[in-house]
């Protein structure tokens, strides 16, 4: 890959937000191979936990991310279900919460990749890696 990382690449494929090459993940989103945030990046040392308890923000972030899918999930379910009654209730509970639970990997990894990309002021960009 030559010239500059673009910021969308980085995002969509985890990669450090210092020298946008680094992976931030290790083991696959879906998989047998559990998810973990690395310490530092393999490619620039930048730290990715900037301080103790600095992911904690990305469950806020998680938060706004599964309220978001929740309604769609409700809103797909109710397009399908009609409105939410006695004899619908089951459907819109179980759709939601499948939901949730099958994208909850999703929800980690990129809550936590908004977080260092879109939210951290303190991470820049470093062109110079990409030579």
């Amino acid at each position: 890959m030559s010239g500059t990382t673009s910021k969308l690449y980085a995002i969509v494929h985890c990669k450090c937000p210092h020298c946008r090459r680094g992976d931030i993940f290790t083991g696959s989103m879906y998989g047998w191979n559990i998810q973990h945030t690395k310490e530092i990046c393999g490619h620039c040392a930048q730290r990715i936990e900037i301080e103790p308890g600095y992911f904690y923000a990305a469950m806020y972030v998680s938060y706004a991310m599964n309220v978001i899918e929740m309604l769609i999930a409700s809103f797909i379910t109710y397009l399908i279900f009609g409105p939410l009654t006695d004899n619908t209730f089951w459907h819109y509970l179980i759709v939601i919460f499948t939901g949730c639970f099958i994208l909850y990997p999703f929800n980690y990894r990129y809550s936590r990749i908004i977080l260092l990309h879109v939210l951290s002021p303190n991470i820049k960009y470093k062109p110079y890696y990409d030579k």
